[in-house]
């Protein structure tokens, strides 16, 4: 069995524009945990996609990220030390009855790792009219390398029919899918949410202290990828990047259709 991507999360040393800026984009609701230097977040997606949150960080630069649950920290770090990445943050106690680390793959994207708990995640998105985050994605700089690194480490099943670009399944029943791609000049370890307007999502990005990621090399790739693997013709998926107000970087889909 696959690793599931379960979490998310952004963190930057001012984290109170971070929360006013996702809440108010995304109508998400944002609750600051006991204790503080945190703030959880559901994104009210209907049971769709996976939950996340956004921290306070005293030191070194913002950071966007996703989660993979795994039954055991250490050895898959172990793995990954192994395989060529760097292990960020040992496994540290954060509360909550929650055990957490972090590592950096071959080009440096910063992956999280959180301890499974038994009998499962609860941690689903509630009701509401929230954007759901349903899709993660890794853009390195040589996309087959990528493909055989996450493969290794998580037992992903990766779909390499078409160069440059991979969907992913977890094997894991649970959590999100995504996709590994490679060759563009993105770097990037992100998660999407899936909205209805981009171009209007883009432009309350902009107002609210955002900025659009003008590049379309990634959308270009992922529309090819699609149209060979699929059959699509006219495709009306919209895929765009933005980056918060704290610099990191953000995804967002529109399936273009009601």
């Amino acid at each position: 069995m696959g690793n599931a991507v379960v979490h998310f999360e952004i963190a930057a040393a001012a984290d109170g524009p971070l929360t006013a800026f996702y809440g108010e984009l995304f109508g998400w609701d944002l609750q600051a945990a006991p204790g503080g230097g945190y703030t959880v977040i559901d994104t009210r997606g209907n049971a769709d996609g996976i939950n996340g949150g956004i921290g306070k960080i005293e030191a070194g630069p913002p950071f966007s990220t996703f989660y993979v649950e795994t039954d055991d920290l250490q050895a898959t770090l172990d793995r990954v030390n192994s395989l060529g990445g760097t292990t960020v943050l040992p496994p540290t106690d954060v509360g909550g009855g929650l055990t957490i680390a972090r590592f950096a793959d071959l080009d440096g994207l910063l992956i999280g790792l959180i301890q499974a708990p038994a009998g499962g995640d609860a941690s689903v998105p509630s009701a509401g009219a929230g954007e759901p985050v349903t899709w993660f994605e890794i853009m390195g700089a040589d996309a087959e390398r990528t493909w055989e690194f996450y493969a290794a480490v998580f037992d992903w099943t990766v779909d390499t029919r078409f160069p440059g670009y991979a969907t992913v399944e977890t094997n894991a029943g649970r959590g999100i899918v995504g996709g590994l791609g490679g060759g563009t000049d993105a770097r990037w370890a992100i998660v999407y949410a899936r909205v209805t307007g981009i171009d209007e999502v883009l432009s309350r990005v902009e107002k609210l202290g955002g900025s659009p990621i003008t590049d379309q090399a990634v959308p270009t790739l992922k529309a090819a990828a699609r149209a060979q693997l699929y059959g699509v013709v006219d495709d009306p998926m919209k895929t765009a990047a933005f980056r918060d107000p704290a610099g990191t970087i953000f995804g967002l889909y529109d399936y273009g259709r009601s």
